[in-house]
């Protein structure tokens, strides 16, 4: 073959894979456009007389409910969960597959990431720094919707087709709805929330994920193919993925802590070197929070991008996290549920708090070069450091992505179990898969403006069900929470471990 024939070849390959990017990027962005206007009225419905989107008005009250339900337990027993995180009651006859810390670090994984980088910044861009103050907020009272989630989890949890453990709100509330006598119900609202979780999945826990990873290499890396990144994602989020909940808790329980603690790090070093701009960076969190340019539209604008961008990240009321709490091994379901709700204290309070201080303090959100543009603008703050920061967080970011990546196609596929049953669950988990990973491969390809928006609805969808689910069934959780806590107090709890 001579040297022109290979030339035109590869040319005419590029020109093809050019063009079905292009055609199907068009056609991908189309379908979530008319998904997004369609669904989107449903969700941001303003409740009558407050004027207060509906997803928003549940999420507040879910939180401001299980907060007050539970006797602000997110205060009285953080210093337990801290016991319990390290150990001090794992026992490995527990019933169960993963240990406290693992199902922990599998639930972060699945929501520490971009949401924390990207995340964080837009929501700064679009809502000043206000934002924060309700971004804290929102981690507070969901460390609450947090533990009822992963507690009903714990109590609910089944066995699925090959002996391991199926629990989450698709279980908890069509067993729970049982119970109460509304067994269809129960099926309708577990198989909703089911079906919601596959596509969240797809959407925020992969081409998110996928495509965001690329685009910080690209800024880096300008000829990097999208292609080569999305098959090296698909691959070594297959590996992981074949292993299920015990390969994904071993990885992510190295993984996490360490990726926390480098980004923790990082932050804090731009944030010493500029001490004296902390108080007028505080000012402006607390001032703008309120009264930004318009009192009442500026302040339900700024508690909208707040709540959104808290929910994503810390994904506190959705009820995800309690799928991969269900795995835990555990004899004390609330146990598990104290160690659930750190998680949006570790990931908002802690971690989204770091991202948003770097970015007002070296005021990277006023460069109109990055306005609107997540990941950059995060990015540009980083480069205070030195030049090489950008890159370090470029490494920071694929490992968050990754790690989302694994989490996310776990909790897409006990929901799919969870559809399909016994009969059908491991021939439908397969297809699962396969299409996940295939849909890692094009997120780096596509523009997914329509993809971000379509993810957020996706994933406040969840919350319907699970806080207006577990609110009517909390009864069952209060009675468990009244007991442990006696008994704690007593010094009854045995700690297998010092």
């Amino acid at each position: 073959m001579t040297l022109q024939k290979v030339i035109f070849l590869l040319s005419s390959a590029l020109v093809a894979q050019s063009t079905f990017a292009s055609g199907m990027q068009e056609s991908v962005n189309h379908l979530f456009e008319k998904i997004n206007g369609a669904y989107a009225p449903i969700l941001f419905w303003p409740v009558p007389l407050i004027h207060l989107p509906l997803i928003l008005f549940v999420m507040i009250c879910g939180g401001l409910f299980f907060t007050l339900r539970y006797g602000f337990l997110n205060v009285r027993m953080f210093k337990h969960a801290i016991s319990v995180v390290k150990g001090d009651y794992d026992h490995p006859e527990h019933e169960g597959e993963i240990s406290h810390f693992q199902a922990l670090t599998s639930a972060l994984s699945a929501t520490v990431g971009l949401g924390n980088i990207a995340g964080v910044a837009v929501a700064i861009g679009v809502g000043g720094p206000g934002t924060i103050l309700w971004l804290w907020i929102v981690a507070f009272f969901g460390m609450s919707m947090k533990f009822s989630s992963c507690t009903f989890a714990q109590l609910y949890r089944v066995k699925d087709s090959k002996g391991g453990m199926l629990g989450g709100p698709m279980v908890y509330l069509s067993q729970g709805f049982k119970e109460k006598g509304f067994e269809g119900l129960g099926k309708v609202v577990g198989g909703f929330f089911a079906f919601m979780t596959i596509l969240a999945s797809f959407g925020g826990g992969n081409l998110f994920q996928a495509n965001q990873t690329f685009e910080i290499i690209v800024s880096k890396y300008p000829s990097t193919n999208p292609w080569v990144v999305g098959i090296i994602l698909a691959t070594l989020t297959g590996v992981v993925l074949l292993g299920g909940i015990k390969r994904i808790g071993a990885v992510t329980s190295k993984i996490v802590p360490l990726m926390c603690a480098f980004y923790v790090l990082a932050c804090f070093a731009i944030i010493f070197s500029n001490l004296n701009a902390v108080p007028h960076m505080f000012s402006q969190i607390f001032s703008q929070a309120f009264s930004p340019d318009a009192l009442y539209g500026g302040f339900i604008g700024v508690m909208i991008q707040g709540v959104k961008r808290g929910s994503f990240s810390n994904e506190a009321g959705l009820g995800s996290a309690a799928i991969a709490h269900s795995a835990a091994k555990t004899d004390e379901p609330v146990r598990e549920g104290v160690v659930a709700m750190i998680g949006p204290f570790i990931d908002t309070i802690v971690v989204c708090t770091m991202t948003a201080l770097v970015i007002l303090i070296t005021d990277a959100h006023l460069d109109p070069s990055v306005k609107g543009k997540g990941v950059e603008m995060t990015a540009l703050a980083f480069s205070n450091l030195g030049s090489f920061m950008p890159y370090l967080l470029m490494g920071a970011i694929c490992i968050f992505a990754y790690s989302t990546l694994i989490s996310w196609s776990y909790y897409g596929e006990r929901a799919t179990e969870y559809l399909f049953g016994h009969q059908f669950g491991q021939k439908a988990i397969t297809v699962y898969k396969v299409v996940y990973v295939l849909i890692i491969i094009i997120g780096p390809v596509l523009s997914i403006g329509h993809v971000v928006e379509f993810a957020d609805l996706m994933l406040l969808s969840m919350a319907f069900p699970n806080i207006l689910g577990m609110i009517y069934l909390s009864k069952t959780v209060k009675v468990k929470v009244d007991d442990y806590v006696t008994r704690y107090k007593a010094g009854e709890m045995v700690k297998y471990s010092n």
